[in-house]
């Protein structure tokens, strides 16, 4: 017996056992499928035509394999436009064989199976929920320390972000006199709290050190500057 089957848009002639490439169904590998758009079905000579579908018809199908098509690509050119398009498409594909041909509104053989894996389905995920559940206590005793390092790590910032020494009272200075430094290291400075030549003329070998340590000049730098703030902080 074969009957013509529609899924997808389009129309195939399908017997039983016959291996069958259709558009993508939701479905696992192995689940059992029903296709209710039967056009036509017969043996031999003797065919039924549907209107547009036969009553009481149906064609199930076990799924093999969920994959792809070959890819297809289109391309396109316009001449003298310098104009190029370009795209590959990958069908989705479902391979199934056709178990059954079924007339008369008979119900398939094989649905019970598919409930069968339904359960069990239905089993590993009750099993997979009793397993997390010792991981939730054990992710919910570990949140307090997290938010202790996280204390901690803003404590670290905190300190990070306060100036390296406290700007004196009173107007700055134009530190961009100095020779090497610019707008940009002059900014950094203020930004430290050194805001003036009296300041820098008084930087001890320690405040070289720490700012060395936590910006972007050197040591021979800041020596260098010192020397100039002291003859600058006379005048």
């Amino acid at each position: 017996m074969f009957a013509v089957i529609k899924t997808g848009g389009k129309q195939y002639r399908v017997a039983a056992n016959d291996l069958l490439k259709i558009e993508k169904l939701e479905a696992n590998v192995g689940d059992i499928v029903e296709i209710g758009n039967v056009l036509a079905h017969g043996e031999g000579e003797n065919v039924t035509f549907g209107a547009p579908f036969v009553d009481g018809a149906m064609v199930t199908a076990e799924v093999v394999e969920q994959g792809k098509n070959r890819t297809v690509i289109a391309f396109k050119k316009r001449r003298r436009q310098n104009s190029r398009r370009k795209i590959g498409h990958r069908q989705l594909l479902t391979t199934v064989r056709i178990a059954e041909i079924l007339l008369g509104g008979a119900k398939p053989a094989k649905k019970a199976a598919a409930k069968t894996e339904a359960k069990a389905e239905v089993a590993a995920k009750t099993e997979a929920k009793a397993e997390a559940a010792p991981k939730a206590e054990a992710k919910a005793e570990a949140a307090p320390k997290k938010e202790a390092k996280a204390e901690t790590t803003e404590d670290k910032a905190a300190e990070a972000a306060a100036p390296l020494f406290k700007a004196p009272k009173g107007e700055p200075d134009d530190l961009t006199v100095i020779k090497g430094i610019g707008p940009v290291a002059a900014g950094q400075l203020n930004e430290q709290g050194i805001t003036t030549f009296a300041q820098i003329a008084k930087l001890s070998d320690k405040d070289v050190a720490k700012i060395d340590e936590h910006m972007p000049f050197s040591a021979d730098q800041i020596k260098d500057w010192r020397e100039q703030a002291k003859e600058l902080a006379k005048k």
